[in-house]
């Protein structure tokens, strides 16, 4: 799916795609519908590994995003090259994600693409992670989802920055 050249494209990915990235994908699609920005820019996630491809987000997730008013839309997938031609941001979860993906990148410019969520968390740590909810409690599902607001905030801002949203 090429992108129309005005309208930017962000990729979330975890390992799975069915916790983080759909969760970031979820809030970040909620800021934007805040904002009167969601046919503003172009929103997917996706997982470095296939094992849950065609599965929506997992119950915890979708639990808490119904709590919060949020909608988790995406069906598991898995990252491709392509993904590195379709969208500006590549937005890894942690850091074994970004290192996935860094490996899965072509070119130089496909690397530059690939980012750290909470990097556009001005409160987080250099080189902060999402941290993987899925073999906790509810209690990490909550956690994350505050975490995706925080540097949800901070990519809208970057985006209306780069792309004059």
């Amino acid at each position: 799916m090429p992108l129309p050249p005005s309208k930017p494209g962000v990729c979330f990915v975890c390992l799975g795609n069915i916790c983080r990235s759909p969760t970031a994908e979820g809030v970040f699609l909620a800021k934007l519908r805040e904002h009167g920005l969601e046919d503003a820019v172009r929103v997917d996630s996706a997982g470095t590994g296939s094992w849950h491809t065609g599965e929506p987000a997992d119950a915890r997730a979708r639990a808490v995003a119904t709590r919060r008013g949020i909608e988790l839309p995406s069906r598991a997938r898995q990252v491709t090259p392509e993904d590195f031609d379709a969208f500006d941001l590549i937005i890894a979860m942690d850091a074994s994600n970004r290192r996935d993906l860094v490996a899965l990148a072509r070119t130089e410019t496909a690397v530059a693409k690939v980012k750290l969520f909470r990097s556009f968390d001005p409160t987080a740590d250099p080189g902060a992670e999402v941290p993987d909810p899925y073999y906790g409690g509810e209690q990490g599902f909550d956690e994350v989802f505050d975490m995706c607001e925080r540097a949800s905030e901070g990519l809208l801002a970057e985006l209306r920055g780069t792309h004059g949203l």
